[in-house]
């Protein structure tokens, strides 16, 4: 018995001895190409990225500073759990596939502080990218905080970069700043300052020798703030950041706050051929599933029409808006937007008489709101309806009895955990009350779309509403609509509210009507709502409203032909047995693309350019391995093949 006990000590010995020796800890995607490399160097947790045997991303650290305990140093390695495989199949109809399948490996990290409290590290490596997100196991009804979030990552110095500054809170109109409408900074050198203390928004796009890597997270709850990275990367070493401290619901906290258990949200990285990663779903695959509340068939998509966004605030009239109601009618699309101050301008009573029209004519109407609290001054009405749940229900309430069917929530306050949870909040209450949601001036998504199937859509964009407003804004949307397919766009749905055919007043359009036609396919919106007028829509070929009236709302497969961030990008999205495929130039030279179009079907219709200005010409397409199709400076095409 003794010689027994004696053995199994050394047993016990030589495998404590074997974890304290092993340094790195390995996990690799399902297809072997992807690896992490996970390990403490003088008890603080770091990591790096490989990709086909290359390192990818330079030391990273990874860590987490409470308010009661500092977990990102003196950390002690517990133990490190066997691969596990992970897999989950679901539907998502706002996206850019509907059937998805996700597969990955999974390691877990048990790590202990200094004075003994747990933090574990998930780790999940599917063949598309990285996922991690932080756990702390212990329970305790006492509220937590943490005071900062030290995950890093670090990229080699040649990378170059296409991010999105963010805006410093309480700046800009009304001080209603941040609302992630900044231009993007384009293939800039890693390490490049901010250009505002705020730092950069999500997603944040590298490229590194023949690898590109696309910065985000998801799985974003109530229990945390929404991140950013911070100004400064020193070396390319980019930290994730809180908000400002003004980030916040009235009078409540900003930084993550919770007890215990706690789950952070996860840290995802892209990684891959641009295609790969353009094409990648991990921003819905980690977010949570939808409510079981939530009942996904009962929020239509569609198509809208919108007056406000040429005609401005004039257009807020009972008259104009039965005017689009009929436009969006003979359109065939599903719904008609009705902007600020309908309250004062219109009113409920006459709303009402607007909602029963706009069902004999089988549109639906969505409202405007203002987000409300004291995080901006905007006057725009209906105000002070949102805040309060009781007054939030009563509202929704009279809306559901009304016949409307969704909202539009503009000018949030930022990213603090307070106002994340304003968010959650409203998407809930919307949902008991058939009502979809659209939020403006607002954060990014960040894959609620899944967890909260009334989401239909989301600024977080520095939309056409912006072309309209300075020729500057003109000038860029070229190379900025070549961006964000790359970027804002690739996980989450994205209201630029696109498409003028012909002309705006005071503005130059650099972009050709054809280029403008394209967005709609190019850029994915649950709810896609349409700058075009009447009056425009009234000067363009029969084909081109045709085209207008029958593209889809919903997408079953989503293929990146060609592209480069900035310059140009075509797109293949499926609907039924049909492919369409929109292409636009961002660069002031023509630009001849070519691919292979019977991977889309046997034939189709072609939209160009025409020869005149804002003109179109339409052609008989037959499918060939070699499809040649040349751009316009400024320019793009649309193809329906099937």
């Amino acid at each position: 018995m003794k010689y027994k006990i004696i053995t199994i000590a050394l047993s016990i010995f030589t495998v404590l001895q074997t974890v304290k020796a092993q340094t790195k800890y390995e996990i690799s995607s399902p297809d072997q190409t992807l690896k992490v490399n996970v390990f403490l160097k003088d008890q603080q947790l770091l990591y790096t990225i490989s990709k086909n045997g290359a390192q990818v991303l330079n030391t990273s650290t990874l860590g987490l500073v409470r308010t009661d305990e500092d977990f990102s140093k003196n950390l002690r390695l517990l133990s490190v759990s066997k691969n596990e495989t992970v897999k989950d199949i679901y539907t998502l109809k706002n996206a850019k596939r509907l059937v998805n399948n996700y597969l990955a490996n999974k390691r877990i990290i048990h790590l202990e502080s200094q004075s003994k409290k747990k933090m574990d590290l998930i780790f999940q490596v599917s063949n598309d990218g990285i996922a991690f997100r932080y756990y702390f196991p212990d329970r305790d009804a006492n509220v937590k905080a943490l005071s900062e979030e030290k995950t890093s990552f670090h990229f080699f110095e040649n990378s170059k970069a296409w991010m999105q500054p963010m805006s410093v809170a309480k700046t800009g109109w009304e001080g209603t700043n941040p609302s992630y409408e900044e231009n993007y900074k384009k293939e800039i050198n890693v390490g490049t300052p901010s250009p505002t203390q705020a730092g950069w928004v999500y997603p944040a796009l590298f490229h590194y020798k023949d690898t590109w890597l696309l910065v985000s997270e998801t799985g974003l709850d109530g229990n945390y703030c929404a991140t950013r990275l911070k100004q400064n990367s020193p070396d390319g070493n980019y930290q994730i950041g809180f908000p400002d401290q003004r980030e916040a619901f009235t009078g409540q906290n900003v930084n993550p706050e919770s007890s215990l258990p706690w789950y952070t949200p996860w840290r995802i990285i892209a990684v891959g051929s641009l295609k790969t990663v353009t094409e990648s779903t991990l921003g819905t695959d980690l977010a949570y599933p939808a409510k079981s509340n939530i009942n996904p068939d009962q929020f239509k998509l569609g198509k809208a029409s919108w007056s406000w966004i040429i005609l401005k605030d004039n257009s807020i009239v009972y008259d104009v808006q039965r005017r689009y109601i009929d436009f969006a009618a003979d359109m065939k699309w599903e719904y008609c937007l009705i902007d600020a101050d309908w309250d004062r301008k219109i009113g409920y009573e006459k709303m009402q008489e607007l909602a029963d029209y706009a069902k004999t004519k089988n549109v639906g109407l969505l409202l405007w709101y203002n987000s409300a609290g004291d995080w901006n001054t905007v006057k725009y009405t209906p105000k002070n309806k949102l805040t309060i749940k009781e007054s939030r229900e009563k509202e929704f309430a009279m809306l559901q009895k009304m016949g409307i069917k969704g909202i539009k929530v503009d000018f949030f306050g930022g990213d603090g955990q307070s106002m994340i949870k304003y968010y959650l909040e409203i998407f809930e209450d919307a949902a008991k009350f058939g009502l979809s949601v659209n939020c403006h001036g607002a954060t990014l998504p960040r894959g609620w779309q899944r967890t909260y199937p009334n989401l239909v859509t989301m600024e977080s964009i520095k939309g056409m509403e912006f072309i309209t407003f300075e020729q500057d804004n003109a000038n860029e949307e070229p190379a900025h609509a070549t961006t964000i397919p790359f970027t804002r766009n690739v996980f989450d749905p994205m209201d630029f509210t696109p498409m003028s055919l012909n002309k705006l007043p005071n503005i130059n359009l650099k972009t050709t009507s054809t280029f403008e036609l394209a967005l709609p396919i190019i850029f994915h919106s649950g709810i896609q709502h349409l700058a075009e007028t009447p009056e425009g829509m009234a000067k363009v070929p029969a084909y081109v409203k045709t085209f207008l009236q029958e593209f889809p709302a919903s997408w079953t497969d989503t293929k990146l032909i060609d592209g480069y961030p900035g310059k140009f990008v075509v797109m293949a999205r499926k609907a039924g047995n049909k492919w369409y495929i929109a292409g636009i130039n961002g660069e002031n030279n023509a630009k001849e693309i070519s691919f292979d179009s019977t991977k889309f079907g046997k034939k189709g219709k072609l939209i160009l350019d025409g020869n005149e200005d804002r003109s179109f010409v339409q052609s008989d397409l037959t499918s060939s391995t070699n499809t040649k199709i040349m751009m316009k400076p400024y320019g793009g095409f649309v193809m329906v093949i099937e």
